[in-house]
């Protein structure tokens, strides 16, 4: 994959206090999700296109929608 992006343990603590907490179903992997959103609004690609490692493509663009 080209222009991977990923956060440091240090990037992700700090975000920590502003991810909404679990309730009910296990959540997608924080971390994978922001690290896929990043990865496609860096490259301009559509929700459908993120690679498969950063969660459903449906995940990443529920998550993003409230902060766009």
């Amino acid at each position: 994959m080209p222009d991977l992006f990923w956060l440091s343990d240090a990037q992700m603590a700090r975000l920590e206090p502003y991810l909404p907490k679990s309730h009910g179903k296990p959540r997608v992997d924080d971390w994978r999700v922001l690290t896929g959103i990043i990865f496609i609004n860096r490259n301009g690609l559509r929700w459908r296109d993120a690679p498969r490692e950063r969660g459903p493509h449906k995940t990443l663009y529920n998550r993003w929608k409230p902060w766009r």
